[in-house]
């Protein structure tokens, strides 16, 4: 029989698993606190030499600030209460001909003043100017680097992705950090400072009585360190909250035609309201908790400014301290919270600035990245041979798509890929430009592994026409050389013509010069369908993707779009997605996929005798109409 185990024992096996998921969190807490770090020091180190001006500039202000209430002590106890210049000014006598009765000491104190306010006035340009600089390089330089990584990664992140979460970041994080770069930049360093020289000569004037005046700093403290968490947590609930209104405003607005189609403007105006008052409720909790420092920091600084002021005038009457020092004091106390209450201020924008450089790290620390290989070569011109050897492939914790395919496409065959809903055809096409890399198996291009191509090298060699083409703002012409940067007005012409868009285009008011609405919404589908065509024949790849180019278009505009198809297709190899089996008549093969796995293949007629698959989707297009609807539905 086996001896149970002490009673006491349990809590430590129960405890470990719970202690063990305690100190994951502290280290990937610490390693986002890292990355965070090697971020902000990777966007300032271009701007040093700034930040050194600026220290310089902050420092001068500094003392400038520091002796702003000495001409007014110089005035109280040296023109009005000894009437002669301090020992330690003589010199201003014998080299400036001040002379040593009132009006002289008053005339230096005056002097003094201006002299003060135009050198912190210098100090406090040259700071406004350059951190201001600093701010707006440091915003431009972090956009350019989330735009270009987001361009690096894999079409599998944008799988997940919001793309209203991803424009808030692009804007709102990164002027977050501009404002804080702009401001805050050195500001905290300069405060600590401040307080730390201003605290000095208060305890060179009196250092007990100082004593008393910034006893209260302890708790103060305190508060600033408890108020910094407070703000950081309802401050990301905030920025959480204004990013599903703009993911709203991305979604709604990008689907503005099915929408009015549908007659769903309420149900949209109701999800718009419902984020909205999610975030005003999120900004009113934020402003209740930052409401508090203004109140709180104004109690502390009056505190200490009543003691200051009934313990000054007791030591006045007393004849130990002069009427100048106490002015001093009261100026140095004011001037002495202003940093502190600075410093709990940047507690808002440091935890502001903390959530957005969070955002703005969890999209550049994403690694959906497809890689180059180090040794990665130019395939340059490739003959157009594609192989696929037991490729498999899934999405993220998905089921894979992909489970075995094989199959080999000899130089300008046309080949259609077929096969049920879901069976893997875009998928197929989508890993020849590797979009995606496959979990296994590999894709060849005449006879070489993909992956040992450079990316751009391996995209010059493919051309797409899509289900639906995607113009950019800009005009028709810029459109169709998007194919082929730094095309010549004729090739675009030449293009266009072998496209079958040369003929609509010339009719319109300015021609290859006219401007598309945003996303071409102002041209037909088939317009757009044949510029899309355009924009590959310019290209001139060896290989061409063809995806259900003319699914959503007319007959009339079917015909012309086939048309320029055909002219794009000759010499090439070409991959044809297509539902329609009448535009695969004529392939060289047609690959048919099942499960994730090529179940047949061979030409139109072979599968048509052969009774599969193949045949059951011919016999439901033409046989059975009514189950061809069905099954398009």
């Amino acid at each position: 029989m086996s001896t149970p185990l002490p009673a006491t024992d349990a809590p430590a096996v129960a405890e470990q698993p719970q202690a063990s998921a305690t100190g994951v969190a502290r280290h990937a807490a610490e390693d986002r606190k890292r990355d965070m770090r090697v971020l902000v020091l990777g966007l300032l180190k271009p701007y040093h030499g700034w930040l050194a001006i600026v220290f310089a500039a902050m420092l001068v202000e500094i003392v400038m600030s520091l002796a702003a209430p000495w001409p007014l002590k110089l005035v109280l106890d040296d023109a009005l209460g000894t009437h002669h210049l301090p020992s330690w000014l003589e010199w201003a006598h014998t080299q400036m001909g001040i002379g040593r009765h009132t009006l002289g000491v008053a005339l230096f104190a005056g002097i003094a003043t201006v002299a003060i306010a135009v050198i912190g006035g210098i100090a406090t340009y040259i700071d406004n100017y350059y951190t201001t600089s600093i701010g707006q390089w440091v915003a431009n330089d972090l956009r350019l680097k989330i735009y270009e990584h987001l361009h690096r990664l894999s079409l599998a992140y944008y799988d997940t992705a919001k793309t209203g979460t991803l424009m808030s970041t692009i804007t709102s994080d990164v002027a977050t950090v501009q404002n804080f770069a702009s401001s805050s930049t050195l500001g905290i360093l300069v405060d600590v400072l401040t307080i730390v020289f201003m605290l000095g000569l208060m305890i060179w004037l009196d250092w007990d009585f100082t004593l008393i005046a910034v006893a209260v700093m302890p708790f103060l403290l305190l508060f600033v360190f408890r108020f910094k968490k407070a703000v950081k947590e309802v401050t990301r609930d905030v920025r959480i909250k204004q990013s599903e209104i703009v993911a709203v405003v991305q979604e709604g607005l990008g689907s503005v035609r099915a929408i009015k189609a549908f007659g769903r403007q309420d149900l949209e105006v109701t999800h718009m309201q419902a984020a909205s008052l999610a975030s005003t409720a999120a900004a009113l909790r934020a402003r209740r908790i930052k409401s508090l420092l203004g109140p709180v920091v104004a109690v502390v600084v009056s505190i200490c400014t009543g003691i200051v002021l009934w313990k000054g005038t007791a030591l006045i009457i007393a004849g130990t301290m002069t009427a100048g020092a106490l002015t001093v004091y009261l100026a140095y106390l004011s001037k002495f919270f202003k940093p502190v209450k600075d410093l709990a201020g940047m507690a808002s924008t440091i935890a502001q600035t903390t959530v957005a450089l969070e955002r703005i790290q969890k999209i550049l620390g994403a690694d959906d990245i497809i890689r180059e290989h180090p040794n990665a070569t130019d395939p340059g011109r490739t003959k157009g041979e594609i192989s696929f050897d037991h490729v498999a492939f899934g999405y993220g914790s998905a089921p894979p798509v992909l489970r075995d395919v094989s199959f080999t496409i000899k130089p300008g065959q046309v080949v259609g890929i077929v096969g049920p809903t879901g069976s893997g055809k875009s998928t197929v096409v989508s890993l020849i430009p590797r979009f995606y890399d496959p979990t296994g198996g590999r894709v060849l291009i005449d006879g070489i592994d993909i992956a040992g191509h450079k990316l751009t090298g391996l995209r010059s060699q493919i051309g797409f026409v899509l289900q639906e083409t995607v113009l950019f703002r800009g005009t028709i012409g810029e459109n169709i050389a998007y194919g082929k940067p730094g095309a010549t007005h004729e090739e675009i012409v030449a293009a266009a013509k072998l496209a079958n868009a040369d003929e609509f285009i010339s009719r319109m008011p300015d021609g290859y010069d006219s401007l598309v609405g945003e996303r071409g919404d102002t041209l037909s589908g088939g317009q757009r369908q044949r510029i899309g065509i355009a924009r590959a024949v310019i290209r001139n790849s060896p290989i061409m993707i063809l995806d259900e180019p003319t699914a959503a278009l007319d007959t009339e505009s079917e015909r012309l779009v086939i048309e320029g198809l055909e002219r794009l297709m000759e010499g090439r190899t070409v991959i044809m997605i297509a539902h329609r089996l009448s535009t695969l008549r004529n392939a060289d093969k047609i690959i048919v996929l099942k499960d994730g796995v090529v179940v047949e293949e061979g030409t139109n007629d072979e599968l048509v005798a052969l009774g599969g698959v193949y045949a059951e989707l011919h016999r439901i297009q033409y046989e059975d109409p009514a189950a061809a609807a069905s099954a398009s539905a």
